[in-house]
């Protein structure tokens, strides 16, 4: 895909992997749409990187089908959808909550597929689309306080399998990025950015991992990526 004038929806796009994602995309010509749930937070990184704001949050299912409407008027169309809008929880088993569950999954699973579902109606009747679902490493190896986090992060990559499966013949990409940890402002109280730590990723190394999948040319695709830090121990 060349990306130049692609129209694009990024979920959680105000800071971290979906800001230097936007960042990367709109410097190779893209029109991109984030999205958050602080909409001061929002406006000031679309302000600053040259993307157009929509406030969102996708556990608010009833408000998908109108939010993507409004982003699709936007931009004129849709190209791409992004699901990068991610939140976590980390608690031994003696501790969980179905809250915990509830919470979670409304984000990562629930109303991400159901944002899925949308944005599909727009590709399957052009016959062309790009999905790029961001996991993590927890979507291959379950860890000690991982329950909810990890599973839900199983879930998203099984669907993902599944639209692979079910999009193909409408020539609709579906592609999975798995990173190891990126210190950014996930899972942060006050949502501020974490300084870079030595030997962990940063948020750039994903974010050209997604353009690079992107730019693919369109008759291949790369159904599942994941980024390791090379040494993590140094840190």
């Amino acid at each position: 895909m060349k990306l130049r004038d692609k129209k694009i929806l990024l979920t959680g796009g105000s800071s971290g992997i979906g800001k230097a994602t936007a960042i990367d995309l709109i410097q190779a010509g893209a029109q991109v749409v984030i999205t958050g749930r602080d909409e001061e937070k929002l406006m000031q990184t679309a302000k600053e990187i040259g993307a157009i704001p929509l406030a969102f949050d996708v556990s608010e299912y009833e408000t998908i089908p109108e939010k993507v409407a409004e982003a699709v008027a936007k931009l004129g169309g849709l190209d791409v959808l992004m699901n990068n809008a991610g939140i976590g929880n980390f608690d031994l088993l003696d501790n969980l909550t179905i809250h915990q569950f509830e919470n979670i999954y409304s984000v990562n699973v629930f109303g991400l597929a159901l944002l899925t579902q949308e944005v599909v109606k727009y590709f399957k009747a052009k016959d062309r689309g790009d999905i790029v679902n961001i996991a993590s490493m927890a979507a291959t190896k379950g860890f000690s306080h991982g329950t909810v986090y990890a599973s839900s992060k199983f879930a998203l990559r099984g669907m993902t399998q599944c639209w692979q499966q079910e999009l193909r013949k409408h020539n609709i990409r579906v592609m999975l990025i798995n990173p190891s940890e990126v210190p950014t402002a996930f899972n942060q109280e006050d949502r501020t950015e974490r300084d870079d730590i030595e030997g962990k990723l940063t948020a750039k190394e994903i974010a050209h991992t997604i353009r690079f999948a992107l730019e693919m040319d369109d008759r291949g695709f790369i159904p599942e990526l994941s980024v390791w830090a090379t040494n993590p121990f140094t840190g």
